[in-house]
């Protein structure tokens, strides 16, 4: 190499007819260069001279030979490699050691392929697919069932209830009545349309209603004060000869005396203690 440099810029000695390396605008001899500038091996820790090749990552330096796997040595040059606590890995040795494993295939997830993580779970991202369409979920809403994915369409097709009022698609929070779904807000009293959902009703004809209006309209009434007898809950009331009382207004007409448990007599409309009756 020749140059219009004529002495080293570190030992002065004269670079005619040597080999010298340039730094800066400056030149040296190569045993000055080295010793000057050299960076250590990360592998042997022998400086890296400069008519050797010196392979940088991350601000550590190896010599070509030594720049390899440190698990099973085969050589790192041009190929694709990963660093785990500052050890060199080829992807093989590093997928072994420390790759997520596809939930679905349980085949390594290879490092800089694209991963899908749910639930705690990694996917290859060709199988994290819709179990009943195989089309791919990518970031899109989707249902799990018994440990399989779906797309919310084909979830709706197989496995969604249908509201036994409005017939759509129940997704969450349904209500359970005579065996079958019902939206909680369809889920209404068959006269004025009261939600019920979390509400004491009373069903007559597969229809529900609120206690007021099943009062209103279906309850029995009273043979002595006329008002409805609601049985809510097991209520108790007096039925006799297809007439029925409440339970405080089964008194005998005359005298008043409460009835319940006890012998009567009937006198067309009325009903009588015993004692009133014989008189």
């Amino acid at each position: 190499m020749t140059s219009s440099h004529t002495d080293c810029h570190f030992c002065l000695q004269s670079l005619r007819g040597r080999k010298y390396a340039l730094r800066g605008e400056n030149a040296y001899c190569v045993p000055c260069y080295d010793s000057l500038y050299a960076n250590p091996c990360q592998e042997c820790k022998l400086p890296i001279e400069c008519s050797s090749k010196d392979l940088a990552y991350k601000g550590r330096h190896w010599h070509e030979g030594c720049f390899r796997c440190a698990k099973c040595s085969r050589s790192l040059v041009e190929k694709p490699f990963a660093a785990k606590d500052e050890v060199l890995l080829c992807t093989e040795c590093y997928s072994d050691e420390y790759s997520s494993k596809c939930f679905h295939c349980q085949k390594t997830i290879m490092p800089g392929s694209r991963k899908m993580e749910f639930q705690g779970s990694s996917w290859h991202e060709s199988c994290f697919v819709c179990q009943y369409c195989q089309q791919p979920l990518g970031t899109k809403p989707l249902i799990t069932k018994d440990n399989e994915n779906y797309c919310v369409p084909c979830f709706e097709k197989q496995f969604a209830h249908h509201c036994y009022a409005c017939k759509k698609v129940i997704t969450s929070g349904g209500v359970a009545y005579h065996d079958q779904p019902w939206h909680k807000e369809c889920f209404v009293c068959a006269v004025c349309n009261t939600q019920l959902s979390g509400q004491r009703f009373i069903s007559k004809d597969e229809y529900p209603y609120c206690v007021d209006c099943f009062s209103k309209f279906h309850a029995k009434k009273c043979a002595a004060c006329k008002k409805p007898i609601a049985a809510l809950g097991g209520a108790k009331y007096i039925s006799f000869e297809e007439r029925q009382w409440h339970g405080e207004c089964f008194s005998c007409t005359k005298c008043s005396v409460s009835l319940v448990g006890q012998e009567f007599l009937t006198r067309q409309d009325d009903i009588l203690c015993h004692k009133c009756g014989s008189a």
